[in-house]
């Protein structure tokens, strides 16, 4: 009877022990939560699935074909070259370096969009800086009078 009595009381330190664990877990993930950070990364990450798919949609559909018609109306999805022709029971073996090409430039417009947009975005802080650059102002008669005097003892 005394071993299952210390093994109820080792069970209930345990758990007690545990528990505010668990809370200070959760209190520091609603910290982590609340700073704001977080919902800044999901804001980023959402909107950049999106504009990835308005990126896709510009290459693929506007990009590429007049581009496939400059060489000579090819289509770049069917580039590619044939390692091991279809069989019977296998599938044919191809490098589909078409698709591999249009995502080169799938990115190459997306690097531009992004570069074109974070150089915007650095004018307009420039020039909010320039707006609200408060001009320094003129120091007290006091600290002039003091400054002066300064100088002077320097130069003597």
């Amino acid at each position: 009877m005394p071993t299952t009595n210390y093994k109820l009381q080792h069970i209930l330190i345990t758990k007690q022990l545990q528990l505010p664990t668990y809370m200070s877990l959760i209190s520091e993930f609603k910290e982590f939560i609340k700073r704001g950070n977080v919902v800044d990364l999901a804001t980023g990450v959402i909107i950049g699935a999106a504009f990835g798919k308005i990126s896709t949609s510009l290459v693929n559909d506007i990009v590429l074909p007049p581009l496939g018609i400059l060489l000579g109306k090819v289509d770049f999805k069917d580039l590619k070259i044939t390692l091991l022709h279809k069989t019977a029971s296998q599938a044919a073996v191809t490098i589909n370096y078409g698709s591999f090409l249009q995502s080169i430039i799938d990115f190459l417009v997306i690097a531009i969009v992004i570069f074109i947009c974070i150089r915007a975005y650095n004018k307009l802080n420039k020039k909010e800086e320039a707006k609200t650059d408060p001009t320094p102002l003129a120091p007290p008669a006091d600290i002039a009078l003091l400054t002066e005097i300064r100088d002077l003892l320097k130069k003597s």
